[in-house]
């Protein structure tokens, strides 16, 4: 058994193409959250503000809210890896000058503002493309044990940059995270190259047709575990998930320190715990919604004792098991939904679940940051656990209600 455990864990790591893809994602991820780190930072330096903290984030994800379902729409109809040179390329292009306009003195919170938004516009459709192509990759089978690999690898990046980030602020300034998360890409660009496309298991492509974005959402409505999923993952992604604005003030206001090296400790925590929950989610053979929600729920205890932590050390040790619920939470509902979802409308759920997660930021990010500003960087965590906690207590009675209406019916047949 504890030689099979692990075998089950990295079975998508026997996939050359995935693995290649693996590679080139732990890099480009690392640079990105290096560019996160110094973003905020950078930030912080030209205004201290909480809530321009939270426009910078929400202006990335604006893009997604707006028209997060025509970018799975373009998703279902074109090839994922070419949609993916492009997205990879023009990421690590605003990366290059943003460094630029850094090493100039010429970096705004305008310019950051404007960065920010066409990044979004990439991810529009860099999201639901790497989603769908990771099944493209290893095939049904392996979907599962693939997206919650894939989460540990975002999360390694997560404890990687942030450790790095804070070193290169220090030493040569942001500018260089900046420069560097743009070299990141041009590792998932090389790993692309190198695939198989005889290996890979393509996702039927959908034709151009009137009333499809319609059909989309209607599609999901209809699917109970589908819509109480990507329901579950709106509140959470709304309200929770904006640590780039509640972490940096909670160790500038908070804990009063003025070293980015204890905001990348806080995020290098996160990722450390995030690992463990990715491999720990890997290690299951299919998901299930009793299982979202106790990750729902452990993910909203540790924010809330993160919040009440009294010291900055405390707060960085409930950080650890905070990353763990938190993306083993959101690697679940990821595969729950691919898992649940036909193929011909992938691109469109994928597309939803990223506006869910990720296309709700315009509104949480400053509304968090609101919070914030009127009382403290704790209830921005606070506010975001208690609501946590609330959507696991809300799929926990829709669930009963649905497996007590399953019983009442086989019991009248």
């Amino acid at each position: 058994m504890s030689r099979r455990a692990p075998s089950r864990t990295f079975a998508a790591l026997r996939v050359r193409n995935f693995r290649l893809y693996f590679v080139g994602q732990l890099v480009s991820v690392s640079g990105t959250w290096m560019q996160s780190v110094a973003q905020g930072w950078l930030l912080l330096q030209l205004t201290g503000s909480s809530l321009d903290l939270g426009i910078a984030l929400a202006l990335g994800n604006l893009p997604m809210l707006v028209f997060g379902s025509y970018g799975g729409l373009i998703v279902d109809r074109l090839a994922k890896r070419r949609i993916l040179y492009a997205t990879q390329s023009s990421a690590g292009l605003l990366a290059l000058t943003l460094g630029i306009l850094v090493s100039t003195g010429d970096a705004t919170v305008g310019w950051v503002y404007v960065m920010a938004g066409l990044l979004g516009i990439v991810n529009l459709f860099d999201l639901p493309a790497r989603q769908a192509f990771v099944q493209e990759m290893v095939g049904r089978d392996l979907v599962a044990n693939a997206v919650s690999l894939n989460s540990v690898l975002m999360n390694a990046g997560r404890l990687i940059g942030p450790s790095i980030a804070a070193i290169f602020i220090t030493v040569i300034g942001t500018a260089g995270c900046f420069y560097a998360n743009s070299i990141s890409y041009v590792a998932v660009l090389v790993a692309l190259v190198m695939m198989d496309g005889s290996a890979f298991h393509p996702l039927h492509t959908v034709e151009r047709e009137r009333g499809q974005l319609r059909r989309g959402l209607r599609y999901v409505l209809e699917t109970p575990v589908l819509r109480t999923t990507i329901l579950a993952v709106a509140v959470v992604g709304t309200f929770a998930f904006n640590f780039t604005v509640t972490l940096p003030l909670l160790v500038h206001t908070t804990f009063h320190q003025r070293s980015a090296v204890h905001y990348g400790l806080l995020l290098g925590a996160m990722g450390l715990g995030a690992i463990f929950g990715g491999l720990g989610v890997a290690r299951r053979s299919r998901p299930t919604t009793g299982l979202l929600i106790g990750l729902a729920t452990g993910f909203g205890v540790f924010m809330t004792a993160a919040s009440l932590a009294p010291t900055l050390l405390l707060a960085e040790l409930a950080m650890v098991p905070t990353g763990a619920f938190s993306i083993a939470f959101m690697s679940t509902a990821n595969a729950l939904l691919q898992l649940n979802s036909s193929q011909s409308m992938r691109g469109r759920v994928m597309a939803l679940y990223g506006i869910a997660f990720m296309g709700t930021t315009p509104i949480g990010a400053p509304l968090i940051g609101y919070v914030i500003s009127v009382t403290n960087p704790r209830m921005g965590l606070f506010v975001g656990a208690g609501l946590t906690l609330a959507t696991a207590a809300g799929l926990a009675w829709r669930h009963r209600s649905m497996s007590r209406g399953a019983a009442l019916e086989a019991a009248v047949s």
